[in-house]
């Protein structure tokens, strides 16, 4: 792994690019980006490898971002972070709260581990803490994860969801 100034360097119009799509606000975007950072440092024992730096960053970063939605708005729906989770542009396509029940109705009838995955990741838990809870292996996780969202996504596309 690169050193944390230059995993900073490299990365930090990426990752502050992302976090102003998730919040709408550079302020926040901004504040959250050194939190990523801070995280990045505190866990850099813990990365892996198993996907590259960017894609850990972002998820550090979304995982901050899902706390600060939670903090600052406690009665978010679960729908409404399932809808986020499956397309950050829901706006465009549809209204979100169609697109959440969709979603809901797709992960009903998913397979019950896979349907697990998907919503324990969307809460935004890591993928060692879904393994622990499924019993699997981390990389077992993020294929299955992986894979699901992206059937969710083909079929969202094909019923002009998204």
């Amino acid at each position: 792994m690169l050193g944390v100034e230059e995993l900073y360097h490299r990365y930090r119009d990426d990752v502050f690019r992302y976090l102003c799509s998730l919040t709408h606000d550079p302020a926040q975007a901004e504040d959250l980006l050194s939190e990523t950072f801070l995280c990045a440092i505190q866990k850099a024992g813990s990365f892996r490898g198993e996907g590259s730096e960017k894609t850990w960053l972002f998820g550090i970063a979304r995982r901050l971002w899902l706390q600060a939605l939670r903090k600052h708005r406690p009665t978010v729906e679960y729908s409404d972070l399932l809808g986020l989770y499956v397309e950050d542009t829901v706006g465009q396509a549809l209204d979100t709260r169609q697109l959440a029940d969709r979603v809901r109705q797709l992960l009903d009838a998913l397979p019950r581990r896979e349907r697990t995955i998907v919503q324990l990741r969307a809460q935004g838990l890591p993928y060692e803490e879904i393994a622990d809870r499924c019993g699997i292996r981390a990389g077992s996780a993020r294929v299955i994860e992986y894979r699901t969202r992206q059937k969710l996504q083909q079929t969202l596309r094909e019923e002009g969801y998204l």
